[in-house]
């Protein structure tokens, strides 16, 4: 099959290119075909003008030049996530950023795991310590987990990423933040198809729609995924529906909706490995999980209102609502309480009031906001009888409630020196009511709350030098399945503590002419009561949470990107990470000193891009990660690894027509590697290997109605 495949795109794209087809237009990546371009009267200066053009971000909860943030952000756009990709996670594209690591892309029943600068990498499934926002609503939960399986990066316009503690910002679970722009309907409709196929029964099917109707914009976008895995019994089928509409009220002001549901029948888990396993057949399934059929099955979803208002120059409003359910049923590999379901659904809203003023002729601008969450859990546990549902051993109803205010100043000291002051007071309360009650009552009730400042200075010298430092704070409060009780009776963990950490970090960034940019961070992390996951021999497979006494995360994030050549761009981004107990103590033993487990001390992640005037393009990127540790002992140790792919395709515009073939090469140098380690977990079952040398392939085609329908 691969061969084939080979054989056809070669074939392909000798016989289009002599033929001269030029495409008129690249919706992604429009900068650079001008660039490509032989340069007609006037171009010139238009194409400056496109350099020049800052780059805004929104995740810092204002709209501001990205190099002008003094913190670490960064940020992918249209092409990096949607050209030629499989888009089937997060990963993908961000890997392009430094200070992040990812883990579990293949484990679809897992969900993928993000960390930045170490947080979220405890999750034993989701994502956890990240705050992932979607159009400014947030996926993470009050409890502070998310998921990100309803995630459509068809319709994936931008992310942004801010690296390190926000919770100045955002609260609960922000030691970082993950912020997804979708797509929004262009001037003219248009109707997109997209198909796509590969190894492992690989297949992806998506249908996308959008325009300007008067004051009305729209953009749809419907996807199916269908696909058998790598490892036996990791397959997985999903149904996404995504869709942004936006009504221009008037000049000032807009309400946009967003609505987006998920239903995903088939998530399964092969579980985890010995190394001697993995590396005897890395395709097997635990045993174990095939005989208790171990997965999930979820229906979620999520429907929001944005109210946005300018008042004059000097002010601005913004409000938002959202609602979201989620069905879920779960099958872990084991028999007793080991059939997980609940009915989940949250309710939120916040407001944020932005005004910019003089203040002794210095600008200032001040932010103003609250944001509120409600989660309601109605969670049961069945006998897991060899996949069958069994009787009932645990009945309980979890209820997460939230409430942040927080105030952000930024005011222009000196001319080229801007400093940044903010604080967010944030209350959690917990609550469980227990309605199995042959076992005893275990209802009860925790609150938690935190003040979390940060202060930022940013100092100008030019648009290629921009040096920044702050001090950040971030708390993370255990999330419902992480209170779990060890003891086995219901309830919450009595012992278990939020993370706190202190994050301070200085760094440089800039761009200069718009060919080259840059960004160098330094930071130190001081951990107060680390969540750290551990299993138990009665429970193997389940995690639980406990506290480690303080940890210290020493790190450097290197970002670079270059256009070389007209068309030829090129990447690299590198990540140190030196992270440690400082103070780890369990009846285990004594782990002070040690590493800290799931973070590798050294990343590596380079890009070479090339797209020629005819459309043609092609894109190789390599990707090192260095050897860590699986266990808080550092006794096991995930060997380092090295995964280069390769994308080729086209672009073509043929009148109203874009036409777009693409071929995919993933893992060129066929190295066995694990894509997830679960940590600390029993009977060294820690790897679960990734796919080896794997092709897929597929086409978009596009049209547009010039003047609308």
């Amino acid at each position: 099959m691969r061969k084939i495949v080979l054989l056809l795109l070669v074939g392909f794209l000798v016989v289009i290119n002599p033929l001269g087809f030029y495409p008129g237009s690249r919706e992604v990546g429009a900068a650079e075909e001008q660039e490509s371009a032989p340069p007609q009267p006037g171009e010139e200066q238009a194409e400056e003008a496109i350099k020049l053009q800052p780059n805004i971000v929104t995740a810092p909860r204002v709209a501001k030049p990205l190099l002008e943030v003094p913190a670490a952000v960064g940020a992918v756009e249209k092409e990096d996530i949607q050209l030629g990709r499989q888009q089937l996670g997060l990963d993908e594209s961000l890997v392009k950023i430094p200070g992040l690591f990812f883990q579990n892309r293949f484990n679809f029943a897992q969900d993928l795991r993000i960390a930045i600068r170490g947080f979220g990498a405890r999750a034993a499934f989701g994502i956890r310590g990240v705050k992932i926002l979607v159009d400014g609503i947030p996926e993470t939960l009050p409890d502070g987990q998310a998921q990100v399986d309803n995630i459509d990066l068809g319709s994936a316009e931008r992310i942004e990423v801010i690296r390190g503690p926000t919770s100045s910002l955002y609260g609960n679970a922000s030691g970082g933040v993950i912020s997804i722009i979708t797509e929004e309907g262009p001037e003219e409709p248009f109707v997109e198809t997209r198909l796509s196929w590969g190894e492992f029964r690989f297949q992806k099917y998506q249908l996308k729609t959008g325009g300007q109707h008067g004051p009305l914009n729209y953009l749809v976008n419907l996807s199916r995924l269908d696909m058998e895995g790598f490892r036996e019994h990791s397959g997985t089928e999903n149904v996404l529906v995504n869709s942004k509409l936006r009504l221009d009220i008037d000049e000032t002001s807009t309400v946009t909706a967003l609505i987006n549901f998920a239903h995903a029948p088939i998530a399964d888990d092969p579980g985890a490995l010995t190394r001697e396993q993995a590396e005897a057949d890395p395709r097997q399934a635990r045993d174990r999980n095939v005989q208790f059929d171990a997965g999930e099955d979820i229906t979620q979803g999520r429907f929001g209102l944005v109210y946005q208002k300018r008042f004059g120059q000097s002010h601005e409003l913004s409000a938002n609502a959202y609602y979201v359910f989620r069905d879920f049923a779960n099958k872990l590999p084991f028999q007793g309480g080991g059939s997980v379901d609940f009915d989940r659904f949250v309710v939120g809203g916040g407001m944020k009031y932005i005004y910019t003023t003089q203040i002794w002729g210095r600008r200032n601008r001040l932010t103003l906001g609250i944001d509120l969450e409600l989660q309601n859990d109605d969670r049961r546990r069945f006998d897991n009888n060899n996949g069958q549902l069994g009787d009932l051993v645990f009945n309980q109803e979890e209820e997460v409630s939230s409430i942040g205010p927080f105030i952000q100043d930024e005011f222009r000291l000196l001319k080229n020196l801007e400093l940044t002051v903010g604080v967010r007071y944030d209350r959690v309360r917990f609550s469980v009511e227990d309605f199995f009650l042959s076992d005893g009552d275990d209802s009860g009730a925790r609150t938690l709350d935190k003040f979390s400042p940060m202060i930022g200075l940013l100092y100008t010298f030019s648009p290629a030098l921009h040096i920044y430092g702050n001090v950040s704070t971030s708390f993370e409060t255990p999330t419902t399945t992480e209170f779990a009780n060890p003891s086995g009776r219901g309830g919450f963990n009595p012992d278990l503590e939020p993370q706190k950490a202190t994050n301070y970090e200085i760094g440089v960034k800039g761009n200069w002419r718009g060919r080259w940019s840059y960004e160098l961070a330094l930071f130190t992390v001081r951990v107060e009561d680390e969540l750290i996951p551990f299993e138990l021999p009665d429970n193997p497979g389940r995690t639980f949470f406990r506290n480690a006494g303080k940890s210290t995360r020493n790190g450097v994030e290197l970002g670079l990107k270059a256009e070389l050549w007209k068309g030829l761009t090129a990447s690299v981004a590198y990540t140190f990470s030196d992270f440690f107990f400082e103070e780890f103590r369990t009846e285990d033993g004594v782990f002070d000193d040690n590493e800290i487990p799931g973070i590798p001390k050294h990343q590596l992640h380079g890009e070479i891009a090339y797209f020629h005037p005819s459309g043609l393009y092609g894109i190789w990127d390599i990707l090192f990660v260095d050897k860590f540790f699986a266990d808080n002992a550092n006794t096991v140790q995930n060997d380092a690894y090295t995964i280069a792919n390769l994308r080729l395709g086209y672009v073509g515009q043929f009148g109203n027509w874009e036409v777009s073939p693409f071929l995919g090469l993933n893992n060129l140098f066929d190295d066995q590697y694990n894509a997830n380690v679960r940590l600390n977990a029993f009977g060294g079952r820690f790897f679960e290997p990734g796919p080896d040398f794997n092709v897929y392939g597929g086409l978009s085609l596009s049209h547009t109605w010039s003047g609308g329908l």
